[in-house]
Parts: C-alpha cells; structure tokens; sequence
C-alpha cells in the first residue's frame, strides 16, 4: 500500500507471462476447456493422455515406500519393537507439519501397541528438534526406540547421547541434510545422498505416511490397514499444504486423496472436524486455500504461544466434546497469534526503515534484519515472512535470549536462505531449513558478525536482480473466454505451492464503477466492461488507489465465486492493476 502523500505504484509486481499458445493448447488437448488448456500447457502438461492424467489426480507409478534410502531397516526397526513391546515414541516438531506427522504415526502405530506416545518439544523452553535433556529423560523412563518426524536430520550430537543412552533412533526428516548424515538406525529423506526416490519434496507428514505404509510389509497388518492408510490421508492433506509443501507429483496426488476423503462425510478425523466447525469451514467444501489460511494457521497458534501438545492433543482424541473444547482453545490461540504478529511486523519494519536510513542511504539493505528481545520466538517467523513479502528482500527478525540469539528467516526466490546460513555454519549453534525459510540460533556476540555475513552474500547474489515480487501469469484472455470457466478449475486442485491457483491477465477494460469498500475503506470494488460483456471484480488492499485508477486498466487475476444471498456470480479477484 502506498504511503502518505505517494502515488499508487502500478502495477506493483512484475507480470511473468506464461509462453503457451491458445491454439496450440487447444489443438494439443481438443477435449478440455480453452482456457484450461493454456493453464495445463504453462504448467509443462501439453498432450491430452497427461492432462487427463494431471486432472484426475492420478498418482506416480513410482511410489513405493520401499525405495525411499533407509526406509527398510526403518520399518523393520519398528515392526520390532512392536513385536516385543518396547516403549516407543514419536518425535515431531512444533508447526503443523510435524503436528500432523506425529498424530498419524502415533494413531497408525497404536493400532499395533500400547507402548507409544508422541512428544512435542515446547519452542520455549527446549527449541526446534531433538532436546538432548528430553533424550536422557525419556530413556530414564524406559524409551528404547525414538522415531522422529519432520526433525532429526542434523541432530548429529543428539544421535549420539540416544545411543550413548541405550535408545535406538530412527529419522525420518524433509529438511535439508548435509553431505553426512547423523549415525542412527535409519534416516529416511530422500533428499539425502545416494537415495533415488523421485519424489523429493514430500513433507514431513508425507514420510511420516509412507513408514506407516511400509509397516504394513513386515508387520502382519490387522484387516483394516488400508482404511487406516485412507483415514490418514486427511492429516497428510493439511500437514502438506500446511507446510507450504510443492504440490506436484506425489504430493499432489496424496493431498487430493485426503481432500476428497475430508470432503466425503467428514474430516472424519474428529479434531479435524471440530477444527473446521469452529473455523467455519462449509461441509464439503475443504480446498487447499482452506488449509493454507483456515485450518493451517489454528493447528499452528498453539506452538506459537503456548505448546504444540493441544493441537496433538486434538488431531489424536476420539472424543467429540474434547475435540471441540480444543479447538475452540486453538481458535482463541489464533486471533492473539494475529494480534502478536501485526504489532511485531510493524515494530520490525520500524526498525528496518530506521537502519535503512541510518546505514544505507542509498535504500534498504539486500537482507533485512531485525532484532529485539522483546519479540515472540513464536512470532519472528511470520514477521519476517512479511517483511519479504513488502520489501522483496531475504530477511530474519531475532529475539535476544541472554547470552543467545534465535532467529526466523525468510527469502525470495532468487536467494536460497539456508545456504547462505551454511556458509556462516561456523558462527551458528544450530541452523536448518529450506531455500525459502529457516531457523538458527547464535551466540549473541556473533550477530553483529552473522547481519555483515548474511548482507554481503545478499548482496553478491541479489546486486543484480530486479528486486521486484513476479506474478506468475497462465495466460492472457478475454473476459468472453471466461463463461463456463469456473466449471472445470475445480480439476486443478489442490492448489497452493508449485501448483497455485490459475492467474490471468484481461486488457483494456473499462472502470465502469470503483468504490472503497471494507470498514476502513482499505478495499477497491470494480465493475469492468470488455467487448459488451461486465464482471464485478474486488481488490483487496487496494482502496487507496481508488482516487488514481486509470478509466481503462489492465489487471491480472484469479476467477472466483462469490455467493451472496444463495446467488452465485463469477468474480475477479484482481491481484494487481497497471493502466491500459
């Protein structure tokens, strides 16, 4: 949003136009909807026999869990200790993914044994992953097997007091390894070297999936394996869309399962259920949008403010009335997350804007950087997202802890944030993630150094690129093209990362009508005309070009449905305006 006294930037990302060809596309998949078919083509899929494979969900011949690397001596590590009754635990993490993965894993397993629990470690007081103190105390207690979920990977001194300790562990991890990997009965990620899985970007849940899946190889299976394997998929669903997980290739396929499962008479996990009651979330109508900005978030509260045990707590209770009473705790979790994170972001940006002008007259900094011991370790993350998300830059707000600093970074394509923390592993205590998110925690005399570091490689990497967010366009059509369109997207679910929600492009439309809408009037409603043919259209956050839009417009945007009163309308939902 433009500042006081700025002019409306327009438009205010760079529109990356898809090179599909409207007759190629048509001609090369004659039995799908024109403007599908261009969707489908920008997205590699460019014969009839894949689109139907792509619309159908179909999933890869290459999914047996059995070729993961270390997923054998994994699921027969298990299938042993079931056998003989030894004490197991699930280890997860704190967000959504890891939530998800230990209540599948631990329902799975005790369908098989009494002797299984799941652990999540508080982000407070013991941090992400593997807690030294949490191992000694859980082999005091007679845990002789660990498996561990959506962590593990780099916990390579913890891997060691299990062993020292008399605990066997299993790892199963989506994180990024390293070039070696922790010395434990098995690590199951198929990211790690030398394992040929095709699918490298299941999340967390996903693996947690494919070693209940493989159970069912070396332990005799009760009769209802598969439907368990199917009600599972439910929690695959929102742990992967949660996670912000690709959703191509297997992923996909397994996502869809679970939507279609979750939309057939249920969630029929009742703290699902209860999750989506209390969300507000229409029977039968559970997308991924639905997950990524409804049900995601909530699961994700109780982590960030007090602990991740009643989002557990929800995902593996049978009873009705519980399910509800937490839900509607996680709820309340999840408008104070939003509270805290408005006030956090705003001090941030604060202080960003205050370095900028202090140490880099020329404009901001290439990585932004905000620290204060005020900050919410649980809060950081979703303020730096921010951050990225206004200023286009890679980022980490921190909190100072002491004598410690823990920080949450986010970035932008074009910077992979967790190697660049690889290059500055001798500075760090502890660090892991993704290209586009992570986690470290520091000596609180380094950071001055790690903020130098981190600028200077920004800088090497970025001093060249248009720091500008792209919009990524599927095609360009005429708002004729669109009657009958909103019929068939519903094929391309689920949508979300690597597989977002179609965007087109119209040009020289004519604002027919413009208003501010919205309690503060921060929103833009459109009426616009091509050819003879109106559609209404909503901008959010943009009531404060109102004033500056042009008579005629290109816009770039999502076709959606907006149902008022029982009627049904299509709808633009303009993601971004320039003048004709």
């Amino acid at each position: 949003m433009a500042g006081a006294g700025e002019s409306p930037r327009f438009p205010r990302k760079r529109w990356l136009m898809a090179a599909s060809s409207e007759a190629d596309a048509s001609r090369a998949m004659p039995g799908v909807h024109p403007v599908l078919a261009r969707v489908l083509a920008a997205r590699g899929i460019l014969t009839d026999a894949s689109a139907a494979d792509y619309l159908a969900g179909s999933a890869p011949t290459s999914a047996d869990p059995w070729a993961i690397k270390g997923m054998p001596a994994a699921a027969e590590r298990v299938a042993r200790a079931v056998a003989t009754g030894e004490q197991i635990v699930v280890y997860g993490d704190y967000d959504a993914d890891g939530v998800t993965a230990t209540a599948l894993l631990v329902r799975h397993l005790t369908r098989l044994t009494t002797h299984v629990r799941g652990y999540i470690p508080s982000r407070f007081d013991e941090g992400y992953g593997l807690n030294l103190a949490a191992i000694r105390q859980l082999a005091a207690e007679g845990v002789r097997l660990i498996v561990t979920v959506d962590c593990g990977v780099r916990s390579f001194d913890e891997a060691a007091v299990c062993r020292q300790t008399g605990i066997d562990l299993v790892i199963t991890d989506h994180h990024q390894p390293l070039d070696e990997v922790p010395d434990a009965v098995a690590v199951v990620n198929p990211k790690q070297r030398g394992d040929t899985y095709p699918e490298k970007n299941l999340a967390g849940v996903g693996l947690a999936y494919k070693l209940a899946e493989a159970l069912g190889r070396v332990h005799p299976a009760p009769d209802d394996h598969r439907a368990a394997l199917e009600d599972a998929l439910e929690l695959v669903a929102v742990g992967t869309v949660a996670d912000l997980a690709p959703l191509t290739g297997e992923n996909r396929g397994l996502v869809r399962r679970g939507l279609t499962r979750m939309n057939a008479g249920g969630p029929h996990n009742p703290g699902l259920r209860a999750l989506a009651g209390t969300a507000k979330v229409s029977p039968g109508s559970v997308r991924g949008h639905t997950i990524g900005f409804m049900l995601g978030p909530r699961l994700n509260a109780a982590g960030r403010l007090e602990t991740a045990r009643a989002a557990l707590d929800l995902l593996l209770t049978d009873g009705v009335d519980q399910a509800l009473g937490l839900a509607k705790q996680l709820d309340v979790w999840n408008r104070e997350r939003q509270e805290q994170t408005r006030v956090t972001y705003e001090h941030a940006r604060d202080s960003v804007l205050e370095q900028a002008g202090a140490k880099f007259p020329g404009g901001l900094p290439f990585f932004l950087l905000s620290v204060d011991p005020s900050y919410s370790p649980g809060i950081i993350g979703l303020a730096a997202s921010r951050l990225t998300e206004e200023f286009y830059r890679p980022s980490a707000v921190v909190v100072l802890e002491g004598e410690e600093a823990r920080g949450s970074a986010r970035s932008i394509p074009e910077f992979h944030i967790t190697r660049a923390l690889d290059s500055c592993r001798d500075l760090l205590l502890r660090h892991g993630g993704h290209a586009a998110a992570a986690g470290f925690t520091v000596a609180a005399r380094d950071l001055p150094e790690l903020g130098r570091r981190l600028e200077a490689l920004a800088r090497a990497e970025l001093s060249g690129v248009v720091l500008q967010p792209g919009l990524a366009v599927d095609a360009e059509v005429r708002l004729a093209d669109l009657v009958g369109l909103n019929n068939v997207l519903p094929a391309l679910e689920p949508c979300g990362m690597g597989n977002p929600t179609p965007v087109f492009v119209a040009r020289g439309l004519t604002v027919r009508e413009k208003r501010r809408v919205g309690g503060d009037g921060s929103h833009l409603k459109l009426n616009l005309e091509q050819a003879g043919r109106r559609m209404g259209a909503i901008a959010f956050r943009w009531g404060d070009a109102a004033d500056a839009l042009p008579p005629r417009v290109d816009a770039a945007f999502q076709l959606m449905v907006n149902e008022y009163l029982g009627e049904k309308r299509d709808e633009l939902n303009i993601l971004d305006l320039a003048p004709a």
